[in-house]
């Protein structure tokens, strides 16, 4: 915060200095923040701070708002991790099943319309934080995605972690420079098609996760799981918002899905929670 932005006028009052370290904290998630910053940014003192900081971290606590964690130490500090509850998760997978069940959705090819549910902000930022909570284990430096539906998921998953998102293209563009392409076999069609990646969105040794909007036979996945070898990286987690229940064995292990879509029966759409959830 620049120093015009600081407070000038008298002291804050605790209730004042909590929603400016809310704020801070949940834009910056993950970040680890020193105490310092807040004492400097508040002009108050470390105990003061250290006192807010328990009430704030008992409010998030209480309304099932995401953890506030502090670290003890000479490098320790406080930051925020956009952790929600198994119970929250499996309502939000209920909810986007009673929307998904509308028969209307139903495309050809087998394919729901999801489009106008995963490019609600809010759905997106709900479905985010719930691969936040169910991957976070994987720890990831970046989050890819493949263009274009699964990219409103990805950004807010990617959000949730504080990491970057890459955006895997099905062909190249010349602004972006050298890249990478693999082949790969769509897990439903079983047409060969290319994925492509700049040279320089990966590192070698970086742990990335893959979001997507649908998982069919698993095909895409397994793509991205050959393009991080050609990187070097590793591909530590596959989060899917929808899977389908037919094939059961997919091209690619080791994923996680909100919801399972079994197909139609008699006009009405079967979705369900997953069992991840």
């Amino acid at each position: 915060m620049t120093r015009e932005a600081r407070p000038r006028r008298g002291r804050l009052r605790r209730g004042e200095r909590m929603v400016v370290m809310a704020h801070r904290l949940l834009t910056h998630p993950y970040q680890l923040f020193p105490l310092s910053t807040f004492m400097e940014l508040l002009g108050a003192a470390k105990s003061t701070i250290s006192e807010d900081l328990g009430f704030l971290r008992q409010a998030f606590d209480r309304f099932h708002l995401g953890r506030v964690e502090t670290l003890a130490g000479a490098a320790g500090g406080v930051r925020y991790l956009p952790q929600v509850t198994r119970e929250q998760i499996r309502s939000l997978a209920e909810d986007l099943c009673r929307r998904l069940r509308d028969p209307v959705r139903v495309l050809p090819g087998g394919f729901l319309h999801t489009t106008d549910l995963i490019s609600h902000p809010q759905v997106a930022a709900a479905v985010g934080q719930a691969f936040a909570t169910l991957l976070v284990q994987t720890r990831p430096d970046v989050v890819l995605t493949m263009e274009v539906k699964g990219i409103p998921l990805a950004l807010e998953t990617a959000r949730a972690f504080n990491v970057p998102l890459v955006t895997i293209r099905r062909g190249g563009r010349v602004t972006e420079g050298p890249a990478v392409t693999v082949n790969y076999v769509s897990g439903s069609s079983r047409l060969v098609g290319q994925m492509t990646l700049p040279l320089r969105a990966i590192h070698p040794g970086q742990r990335a996760i893959f979001i997507d909007d649908f998982l069919r036979g698993g095909g895409t996945a397994r793509g991205v799981q050959d393009l991080m070898k050609e990187f070097r990286a590793e591909l530590a987690g596959i989060g899917v918002l929808i899977e389908t229940a037919v094939p059961k064995e997919k091209l690619a292990d080791g994923y996680t899905s909100l919801i399972v879509y079994e197909g139609t029966s008699g006009g009405e759409v079967l979705v369900s929670p997953s069992r991840f959830v």
